[in-house]
C-alpha cells in the first residue's frame, strides 16, 4: 500500500480536526501536512521559507483545499498549481463552506478533481477519502 503525503490548507480548527479524524477513520495510509493559510500553502507547494527541508515537507500526492482562506484565498492557490507544470499534476479535492454555484464552476474549470461543500455535511468527504484509500491501496472502486 501506497502512503500518501496530503497536505490539508484549512483555516478552521474544528473542521481541521474533523477532517483528520475522517482520514484515520478511513484508515487513509499517509503523512497529513497542515498549513492555515494560502500563503503557507504556497510556500509549502514550493519549498520556500519554513518548508525548505524537501525530507521533512514532501511534495504531497493530493491536496485538500478550503477556498475560504486567508493571505492568499483557495481559489488563488488553486489557480497557481494548475498553471504551474510543476504542481499541475497534483489532485486537488476543494473543501470548502462555500456551496455557490460560481465557486464550485471556478474550481472545476480551474481543474480540482472534486468539489466538497461542508454545509453537505462531512459524510461526502468521508466517501470521497475512503476512494482515496482504495486507490492507495491499488484497489480497484466498488460500484454498489
Amino acid at each position: 500500500m501506497e502512503t500518501l503525503n496530503i497536505l490539508l490548507v484549512e483555516d478552521n480548527f474544528e473542521h481541521l480536526r474533523l477532517t483528520k479524524y475522517i482520514l484515520k477513520r478511513n484508515n487513509v495510509p499517509g503523512e497529513v501536512y497542515v498549513v492555515r493559510d494560502g500563503q503557507e500553502a504556497v510556500d509549502f507547494l514550493y519549498h520556500r521559507n519554513q518548508f525548505h527541508d524537501t525530507d521533512a515537507w514532501p511534495r504531497p500526492h493530493l491536496v485538500l483545499l478550503d477556498l475560504n482562506i486567508p493571505r492568499i484565498d483557495g481559489k488563488e492557490v488553486l489557480r497557481i498549481m494548475k498553471e504551474d507544470r510543476s504542481l499541475n499534476d497534483i489532485p486537488v479535492i476543494v473543501v470548502s463552506s462555500s456551496d455557490r454555484d460560481e465557486d464550485v464552476s471556478f474550481a472545476y474549470q480551474l481543474g480540482a478533481s472534486a468539489y466538497i461543500s461542508k454545509s453537505d455535511g462531512f459524510e461526502m468527504l468521508s466517501q470521497a477519502l475512503s476512494s482515496i484509500h482504495r486507490f492507495a491501496a491499488k484497489e480497484e472502486p466498488r460500484v454498489d
